[in-house]
């Protein structure tokens, strides 16, 4: 069995800030054990603006953003999954919302690009988010070989998508890391039932990472991270504030699961 955990921050405008913040956490999550970290959606940054993320985005492989969680995978001998950072697009006024996975030598080994933007007009709020504005969208669905079993990369609104998750489990996905930063309205009503549908469904293990809390920007977010076992129990949560979950993934749970109960076999429609 392996340790994991998913950190929660309520991330503001200052970078360095952030990073102190995520640097505290992860060492947190290290000493409950974890060996794989998630960090979430924008942990490095919650700017007043949309455009501040595209002033900050980085080449892959270069930048502080990437330094830092490069740095701190090896420092602490762990899998970091870095939330999302900005890297940069074929459009000079838009970034890629980039989600890295680092070893624990500090060496890049994934990225997913987030596929499903968020452009949406929330219901019952003044709320009005046009994330295509300033993000150019992925079209790779990632599931990449890991230690602690295949880990499937997504981020926050591709929750609302089964069927990525679907090709997911058709590329060996055991393991889900989910960065999100959730609104207040819709994490609400939508973010522990989409969560733990997604487990279910797919008898796989999601480790949910999010913002959770009011931002200098007048937003605010759900936060509850939560990390989910393959029958959609809730092994850790939290519900607000910055802070750490953590569980043991069991991978023996999983297979015995799948076999038992082999819905995955079942299927008649099958994704392209």
């Amino acid at each position: 069995m392996t340790m994991v955990a998913a950190i929660q921050m309520a991330s503001g405008p200052n970078v360095s800030a952030n990073l102190a913040e995520a640097e505290r956490l992860i060492g947190d999550s290290v000493a409950k054990g974890a060996k794989l970290v998630v960090l979430p959606e924008n942990f490095y940054l919650m700017g007043h603006s949309e455009l501040d993320k595209v002033e900050l985005g980085e080449e892959e492989g270069d930048g502080p953003i990437q330094h830092f969680i490069s740095g701190q995978a090896a420092r602490h001998g762990i899998w970091l999954v870095g939330g999302t950072i900005p890297l940069k697009s074929s459009d000079n006024n838009k970034v890629r919302a980039s989600c890295l996975l680092y070893n624990d030598k500090g060496e890049q080994v994934a990225r997913y690009d987030k596929i499903h933007l968020f452009d949406v007009d929330v219901p019952d709020s003044a709320e009005r988010y046009v994330e295509s504005e300033t993000i150019e969208p992925g079209d790779q669905v990632v599931v990449v070989d890991t230690p602690f079993g295949r880990l499937g990369l997504a981020i926050c609104y591709d929750l609302r998508f089964p069927e990525l998750f679907r090709t997911m489990v058709d590329k060996g996905m055991e393991i889900l890391a989910l960065p999100s930063a959730f609104t207040a309205v819709t994490g609400k009503a939508h973010w522990e039932p989409l969560v733990r549908a997604r487990a279910i469904e797919n008898i796989c293990y999601v480790v949910a990472s999010g913002q959770g809390g009011y931002h200098a920007n007048g937003r605010e977010t759900h936060g509850d991270s939560i990390i989910v076992e393959p029958w959609g129990g809730v092994l850790d949560r939290l519900p607000r504030g910055s802070g750490v979950v953590s569980a043991e993934i069991d991978l023996d749970r999983l297979k015995t699961i799948r076999n038992n109960f082999p819905v995955l076999n079942h299927r008649r429609f099958m994704c392209k």
